[in-house]
């Protein structure tokens, strides 16, 4: 190819990766977010970042219109055309953790009794190691780093663990305080939001060890988790 084509496919390659950051950056807020408002039964928040997912929405289809642009005009190969199909892929993801953050939002109203609710406080640790899976397997995907991207489905245990752990223990509370059943059961899909907030952030990271190695990662051993 050409100097000229050459830059053009970079340049398109750069904007690609920060709209995925930018959608990334606004999934991650958007958890952080929410979980403060639940936190603080901020209703405004909560009603603001039902209304903002929409951003992220927008910027998914900017990756698929861009992604397909590049792979029809610049013929992308190897290691390149990896990069735009995991791209593609990975907003469709992203899309779907802002809209786990969404979901977040919108029970809020519905908790007005949560200061009676002592695992509540135990939430926000869990939503903390969600949002920060999410940050790292995107630095991992705009720095092609395999290693990084292994990393956090390493570490997504941690967030299914939190998840068993809540489960019993809202489980136990409604069984003690009948009268929160309604409210607790909000709480028990609060939780399982951010843990498939953790699952998809390691199925990001695979997209990520495919696209920089051509391999797909060694199949992880993922224990039982239970549901609601």
């Amino acid at each position: 190819m050409s100097e000229h084509t050459v830059k053009a496919f970079d340049d398109d390659i750069g904007q690609l990766r920060g709209l995925i950051a930018e959608m990334g950056g606004l999934a991650e807020q958007a958890i952080r977010a929410a979980i403060e408002a639940l936190q603080r039964h901020d209703l405004e928040a909560a009603a603001r970042i039902v209304a903002e997912d929409k951003k992220i929405d927008a910027l998914e289809m900017q990756v698929e219109q861009l992604a397909v642009r590049i792979i029809a005009l610049r013929a992308p190969m190897a290691v390149d055309l990896r990069e735009v199909v995991a791209a593609l892929k990975i907003a469709g993801v992203v899309e779907r953790i802002g809209d786990y953050a969404k979901n977040i939002a919108k029970r809020v109203p519905l908790i007005d009794s949560h200061g009676e609710i002592e695992p509540l406080s135990v939430l926000p640790a869990m939503a903390t190691l969600a949002a920060a899976l999410v940050h790292d397997v995107l630095d991992a995907f705009a720095a092609r780093d395999a290693d990084a991207a292994v990393s956090v489905c390493e570490r997504d245990k941690a967030v299914d663990d939190f998840y068993n752990s809540l489960f019993r223990v809202l489980v136990t509370h409604m069984m003690e305080n009948p009268k929160t059943i309604g409210q607790v059961a909000h709480l028990l899909f609060i939780a399982k939001n951010l843990e498939r907030v953790g699952d998809h952030a390691t199925n990001v990271a695979e997209m990520v060890y495919y696209a920089a190695t051509g391999t797909h990662m060694a199949e992880r051993d993922r224990a039982t988790i239970e549901t609601i």
